[in-house]
């Protein structure tokens, strides 16, 4: 086989010695393939806040409810849970059970008042309430308070102790007549061994009650009495004054928790005044009306802290997620090339 000559062999082995010179020092550096881009975190969905109803005790002013959940749902503000305590129990138990606020003020007028007065005398004088038991039985349809449509809670005050109690099962009417059990003027409710009066005495607009439902905002709507600005002179005055100023406080402490309050007009409506349901109704109209602009503006705060939570947590869950890069440790490749250490890593 005739040989190579001497100078062809070293003509074929200099590009071959140039290449593995470049490689070792003094050529260009290899070029490293750039780094596989990290995977982009989809925008998880964000549930919409839950909203929760508060509605506060005030006899006849309780109309004003049905006028304020009207006035919200027509405006798209529609509750997933509701508390009610006293004339607030009786329209959530109603709204709850499915019913709508305009078949509630339909209801409302329709109702004679005189058919809730079971007066006993023997008792002296005092509501008995199993007819308003039982009427808020029959429109709910029987069911217990678990079987709402919507998750309901009836604030009453357990007598013996003071305590707050907050009814979420049984029998809806019984959890009402507690809740609606006003001192003097309704005997109290007996429930097991327990019994229980108007949750007005210590939760006068239920605001915790709808958050322990699971509510994200609190939309509380207060008719309770406020002091007139007139002094009293009657022993009865003096007392029923006395009663309106610790309500009002107390209630301005679990008040200050909800999110939005509304507040209608009813101040000058009287605790027996029915006739005036009407004027009840449209004072909560106006109310809730006004009221929208804040309920919206808290709302879009509520929904853009979740989105920017769930941005967080699924950009860390990406990040966990994310393959390592093989050439930002101190392996063999990037020992292998002098000039890996001018590259960026990661």
């Amino acid at each position: 086989m005739p040989s190579t000559p001497r100078r062809t062999r070293l003509r074929l082995g200099a590009p071959l010695l140039v290449t593995l010179l470049a490689a070792c020092g003094g050529g260009a550096a290899v070029q490293e393939p750039p780094p596989a881009p990290r995977p982009v975190a989809p925008e998880a969905p964000v549930p919409a806040p839950k909203i929760g109803f508060a509605l506060g005790g005030g006899a006849a002013k309780g109309f004003a409810h049905i006028g304020a959940i009207k006035m919200l749902e027509a405006n798209g503000i529609r509750a997933d849970v509701v508390a009610g305590t006293s004339a607030g129990s009786v329209v959530g138990a109603l709204y709850a059970s499915g019913m709508d606020p305009f078949r509630m003020q339909e209801r409302a007028v329709a109702l004679d008042e005189s058919t809730l007065r079971d007066v006993r005398l023997f008792s002296g004088g005092l509501v008995q309430g199993q007819a308003l038991q039982d009427y808020v039985n029959t429109e709910v349809g029987r069911r217990p308070i678990e079987r709402m449509s919507k998750p309901f809670a009836a604030v009453a005050t357990r007598l013996d102790t003071g305590d707050r109690v907050v009814f979420v099962r049984g029998n809806t009417g019984q959890a009402v007549r507690a809740s609606s059990s006003v001192p003097g003027v309704f005997e109290p409710t007996r429930i097991g061994q327990h019994a229980y009066v108007d949750g007005g005495v210590v939760s006068p607009v239920p605001v915790d009650a709808a958050r322990q439902l699971g509510a994200d905002l609190v939309i509380a709507v207060d008719i309770s009495s406020k002091a007139g600005g007139r002094t009293p002179t009657g022993m009865a005055g003096i007392v029923n004054q006395s009663i309106t100023i610790m309500g009002q406080t107390l209630g301005r402490q679990e008040l200050e928790r909800a999110d939005v309050v509304i507040r209608p007009q009813v101040n000058e409506i009287g605790p027996v005044s029915f006739e005036q349901r009407n004027a009840a109704i449209l004072e909560g109209e106006r109310a809730a009306l006004a009221a929208l602009p804040a309920i919206r503006t808290r709302l879009a705060q509520i929904e853009r802290t979740r989105r920017d939570t769930a941005s967080r947590e699924a950009a860390a869950r990406a990040a966990r997620e994310a393959p390592a890069d093989i050439d930002c440790g101190d392996s063999w490749v990037r020992r292998l090339n002098p000039f890996a250490k001018e590259q960026p890593c990661g």
